[in-house]
């Protein structure tokens, strides 16, 4: 006895206050299958992609903290968070961010997250640091988060290898770049890096915008498989002398890398933060050769046999 049929539609969408989330209900039977025992025949490792074509489609975003779909369902500040995850992900998470098609689990450092996953993110990026070291680089981690939401990896590696590393912003440099926007047509972006070691790399590409030109020309010249997931653009200060921030979220080799870039001009300040992953990417590949890492499998998981649920 019971329901078989319910009523959802895809991010809840809908009028007046929205419909039951389908995602909430598919994976609440998934989750619960030894007390329901009901299966909907939905490939749930879909869910994330639909709901993020449905969003573009409609042009209604989707809510950072939706439950299943949202950027923070899979996100962990808080410090025990962190050190339970690090541990047991089954600790905070029901399921797998893999189960609903979710790129991974991130851990967001910031003023909340402890010294077990400030030492778990230097590892992930190939830096070595001994406890003395440790205990300076966490004080000054903890003073950083304070004034800044989220602490990008770029500030990890700053804080490991010193103020002097922060500044150099190598190997690549950014020598020049020109921008064309056309009204009706696509933008134009030709940059010049320069090489620490003498090298040098010209590239030009289009885009539907200034910094989508910019950001493919950047990829071309790198010659990596970067993939943008995410841009966020602010203001600093006002005036005529504000200063743009950039923040770019890029997809590479299954790692989700994360780069910051301030000018005056914004389409030049997504250009140093594209620069700045490819920096660290290279900066990595090369510490890589001499300190290797072993990354470990994750926990197996399988599909209970269930009887059938209609979603509608």
């Amino acid at each position: 006895a019971g329901a078989r049929q319910v009523e959802c539609t895809l991010n809840g969408i809908g009028e007046r206050a929205g419909n039951a989330a389908l995602e909430e209900v598919v994976m609440a039977l998934r989750t619960r299958a030894d007390r329901y025992a009901l299966d909907t025949g939905i490939d749930s490792t879909r869910l994330y992609a639909a709901s993020r074509a449905l969003s573009g489609t409609i042009g209604l975003e989707v809510a950072r903290n939706k439950a299943i779909v949202g950027d923070n369902a899979f996100a962990h500040e808080a410090g025990i968070h962190q050190h339970g995850m690090l541990a047991n992900r089954a600790t905070y998470e029901i399921m797998r961010p893999e189960d609903v098609g979710f790129p991974h689990t991130r851990l967001v450092l910031g003023r909340h997250s402890g010294r077990h996953a400030l030492r778990e993110r230097i590892r992930s990026l190939d830096l070595s640091i001994d406890d003395a070291r440790f205990e300076t680089v966490f004080t000054e981690f903890k003073t950083l988060a304070e004034s800044k939401r989220e602490v990008l990896d770029a500030d990890v590696e700053a804080l490991v290898l010193g103020a002097a590393a922060a500044r150099a912003r190598g190997p690549w440099m950014l020598a020049a770049l020109h921008v064309g926007t056309y009204v009706g047509g696509a933008s134009i972006a030709s940059l010049h890096l320069r090489h620490v070691d003498g090298r040098e790399a010209r590239e030009t590409a289009t885009g539907s915008g200034p910094v989508h030109a910019v950001t493919a020309a950047l990829v071309r010249a790198s010659g990596l498989a970067l993939e943008v997931i995410e841009l966020r653009v602010r203001s600093i200060g006002l005036g005529a002398g504000a200063r743009g921030e950039a923040v770019l979220r890029v997809q590479h080799d299954a790692q989700e890398l994360r780069g910051c870039g301030t000018s005056t001009d914004i389409v030049e300040a997504a250009a140093l933060a594209m620069l700045e992953v490819v920096n660290r990417i290279e900066r990595t590949q090369s510490r890589a050769l001499t300190n290797p890492t072993h990354p470990h499998d994750g926990s197996s998981h399988h599909d209970d046999e269930a009887r059938h649920v209609s979603v509608a």
